[in-house]
């Protein structure tokens, strides 16, 4: 069993800020719904903002620093968030490419989404990380949080919870199915 990951060890969260663009609004939106999930007892939430690594633009030989270190924090969480704007009906290059980095990281491991935009409040991006999260073997959260841009009201927090009981019921089954036998792809 991982360090952590003992019977009752609060669940390593990961809040993935997948924009990178200047001016962005993820930063705020991962740092509303980590706060949030901080507030609950049995969540470690970290924020992991995509805009901290310098990640190359073609994929090289060999994995880089920033490569391995992302990898290596979507290793050490249990479940993630991943925040995502929409951009032209699906989600950003950065994220495709972030997520593309870990591969056996993300196995056996419950994913959520907060997506972010105007009328469609980022659920194109949604649907489509879906299917790429399913490809990984994790599994996807059917509640997600979706924040309309255009309206001045503050993020739903009934969303929010709904999703993190999700991600918390998963993320403390599929721990202990880890440490109970060996996940066969």
């Amino acid at each position: 069993m991982h360090e952590g990951q003992e019977q009752g060890a609060a669940l390593r969260l990961a809040v993935i800020v997948g924009s990178t663009r200047e001016g962005r609004t993820g930063d705020k939106v991962a740092g509303w719904f980590a706060e949030h999930a901080a507030g609950r007892a049995g969540l470690a939430p970290t924020v992991i903002d995509l805009a901290d690594f310098a990640f190359p633009a073609r994929y090289p030989e060999r994995p880089t620093a920033d490569m391995a270190g992302f990898c290596a924090a979507v290793a050490d969480a249990e479940a993630y968030v991943v925040v995502t704007p929409e951009y032209n009906r699906s989600y950003p290059a950065s994220l495709k490419q972030a997520v593309d980095y870990a591969y056996e990281e993300w196995r056996t491991k419950p994913v959520g989404f907060v997506s972010y935009g105007y009328k469609a409040r980022g659920l194109y991006a949604v649907e489509h990380l879906r299917q790429v999260f399913a490809e990984l073997h994790t599994v996807t959260m059917r509640d997600a949080v979706a924040l309309d841009l255009a309206a001045e009201t503050v993020p739903d927090a009934q969303d929010a919870d709904a999703l993190l009981d999700q991600l918390t019921w998963w993320g403390l089954a599929l721990r202990e199915a880890r440490a109970s036998r060996p996940y066969v792809a």
